[in-house]
Parts: C-alpha cells; structure tokens; sequence
C-alpha cells in the first residue's frame, strides 16, 4: 500500500459503527467458518464508544496459522476484501472495498498470539479508561492533519502511545 491511497480523515464517532460491526461479523463468521477458532471481535477506535475516528471499522478475527488460513484470502475476494500483504508474519489483512475508500479493515491474526492479545487489550483498556481514549483521540487528530496524505506516517506516529497504553494494560489484566 502506498501512503497516496487513502487520506487519513477522522471523524466525530457515530452510534452505526457498532451495528455495522456485527453485520460484517455475520458475514465473516459464515465466510470464515472453516479457518475460525476464535471471535471475531470489534477493535480500533471504531469500538469505543464516543471516541472520534477515521470511519472504519477495524475487525480481528481468530484463526489457527496464518499458513492454515492462507485460502481464506481468496475466499474474503469473494466477500469485496482486498488482501494486502501488510505486516505479513504476524497477520493477513485485508481493506473493503478498496485502498482508496476503505469501510472496512480486517485482520487474520492466530488466536492467542502477542498480537491478538495487545489489540484486544488496547481496545478494552480505552473502553474502560475514558481519559485515555480522550488522550487518544487528541493524539489522533493532530496527528491527521499532520500527516493528513500519509497513513503510514500517521499510523507510526501513534505507535509510541499505543505501545505504553498497551503495556499498562496488559500489566493490569
């Protein structure tokens, strides 16, 4: 992916993006039957509510290998998905309908892993920690307009803060 793709927009959070998680997640939990052995969970600032956001919504959902899960890529072709070999170790991931207007992202992680645990624990740590989502939100929106043409950048930048909110939150589980 190419930082020209997609701007990085973020906006006032809207009551929808809960309802239009679980009408995706019906969707992929059929699609994705034969290579689930977790959730499929809402993540991102999507699923907390009140927090601003770009408005897409971030879905993890948990597989056994990524080599076990490999044919699901061709599969969520089917489902509008486009596959983008982005952090390729450690997921598959996938935006809907396209790079440039993105609705939805989604993430193939092995259940149980380091990744799946930081990004759930992040996701409930703000849910429960309300000044720190607002913290979150602030960071997100200067980082916009600072890197408003360059989602990579933006999403780099952020880096640093979910990595320590992360950590506090996986001490205190």
């Amino acid at each position: 992916m190419t930082s020209s793709e997609a701007s990085v927009e973020i906006v006032d959070y809207d009551p929808s993006w809960p309802e239009r998680f679980e009408e995706e997640a019906k969707v992929l939990r059929r699609e994705l039957a034969a290579w689930l052995v977790g959730p499929v969970e809402h993540i991102g600032s999507t699923a907390i509510s009140g927090l601003a956001a770009k408005p897409v919504i971030d879905i993890i959902a948990g597989v056994e290998t990524l080599d076990a899960s490999r044919p699901a890529i061709v599969a969520l072709a089917d489902q509008g998905y486009c596959y983008a070999p982005y952090r390729p170790r450690s997921e598959h991931w996938f935006c809907k309908p396209s790079p440039a207007l993105r609705t939805h992202h989604l993430h193939l992680i092995p259940f149980g892993s380091r990744e799946w645990t930081e990004a759930i624990a992040f996701r409930d740590y703000l849910r429960a920690h309300s000044p720190i989502a607002t913290e979150y939100e602030d960071l997100k929106r200067r980082l916009a307009q600072k890197y408003h043409f360059d989602r990579e950048a933006y999403t780099e930048a952020k880096g640093p803060f979910i990595a320590r909110i992360t950590a506090v939150a996986l001490r205190e589980r």
